[in-house]
């Protein structure tokens, strides 16, 4: 029985730490969208390959106009 002194004010207190956390959490827009960076992930890989053949592809142009 002396257990529950200490055991129920600890649980408490965790509780109420999460639910703290958790507020912050929500006022600081940490859930606002949850939908949209799993499917950015699939969207970034193709926007920098273009990117990058583009660059490559100036380069390239830009080296055979100086050896000519």
């Amino acid at each position: 029985m002396s257990v529950l002194y200490i055991a129920l004010p600890v649980a408490l207190v965790i509780a109420l730490i999460a639910i703290i956390t958790f507020v912050t959490q929500v006022r600081n827009g940490q859930y606002d969208d949850l939908d949209t960076p799993q499917y950015r992930m699939l969207f970034d890989d193709e926007a920098k390959d273009k990117t990058n053949q583009a660059e490559e592809s100036t380069r390239t142009d830009r080296s055979s106009q100086a050896e000519d």
